[in-house]
């Protein structure tokens, strides 16, 4: 599912290329980008506290695993070999992230496709609504998290994956589609971004509501903690942005 995300992304990043007249290989910056976001996910999750000292003991046994990385951690590795990659490639800045922004959405969606497939722990708290899941043989079976919360091993939990996958879809339609309209004003460079940051980082704070992370600060999981960063970061730079494209036009 990880391979399948990259290349969706990778082709819709090379359609919006297309349509913007901007000359580059989206597969290849897609590939280096999303190698290096799972090596960032990765590394971020071995070393959260709860992790670290027994990734120092076992480093290659815990490298090596198939599972555990960490969402943020594969933000920052990707987002930073974008970044870079679009500067190799002399793109403007706003409009190479306003590019990529509906490929960022609809990759995530699909990669949290193996999330559920797995049950590695990403589903939600138990449920008794009438789609409510069981993953009794999940990397992180249900019964363990269903027994920890004093509910029967054979509960039922949010399968918030799947919540994930039409929420960020929907997000990246929409942003394909306010990009389709945005390319008939230039001066807007760096809307599409601004907006992939609010959208997500509001839908990535509610999902973590009925998700089982653990809190981290403020009663916030890191997740919360980074969605907010993420919506301050895109109400702060709009502005600016607005104010930018009008002083250069």
């Amino acid at each position: 599912m990880v391979a399948l995300a990259l290349i969706t992304s990778a082709y819709i990043l090379q359609a919006d290329f297309d349509r913007r007249g901007m000359k580059a290989d989206a597969f290849f910056m897609i590939t280096v980008a999303g190698l290096t976001g799972i090596l960032g996910a990765k590394l971020y999750h071995l070393l959260e506290p709860d992790n670290r000292q027994l990734f120092f003991e076992h480093p290659w046994d815990m490298l090596l695993s198939r599972y555990g990385f960490a969402w943020f951690g594969g933000f920052l590795g990707g987002f930073g070999a974008l970044l870079l990659l679009g500067w190799r490639a002399k793109f403007p800045l706003l409009q190479f992230l306003d590019a990529c922004s509906p490929a960022a959405s609809f990759g995530y969606a699909i990669g949290r496709i193996g999330c559920f497939l797995s049950g590695d722990g990403d589903y939600g708290k138990p449920t008794s609504l009438p789609w409510g899941m069981a993953f009794p043989n999940g990397v992180v079976p249900t019964t363990q998290t269903c027994m920890e919360r004093g509910f029967p091993a054979d509960c039922r939990v949010h399968p918030a994956p799947l919540y994930e996958l039409v929420i960020w879809s929907a997000i990246g339609a929409l942003l394909w589609y306010l990009g389709g309209k945005i390319l008939k004003n230039p001066q807007a460079s760096g809307t599409i971004f601004c907006l992939y940051l609010i959208l997500t980082g509001i839908a990535r704070f509610l999902v973590e509501i009925i998700r089982i992370n653990p809190p981290w600060i403020l009663g916030l999981s890191n997740a919360q903690v980074a969605s907010v960063v993420s919506v301050i970061a895109g109400v702060a730079l709009l502005p600016f942005v607005i104010r930018g494209n009008r002083a250069v036009s």
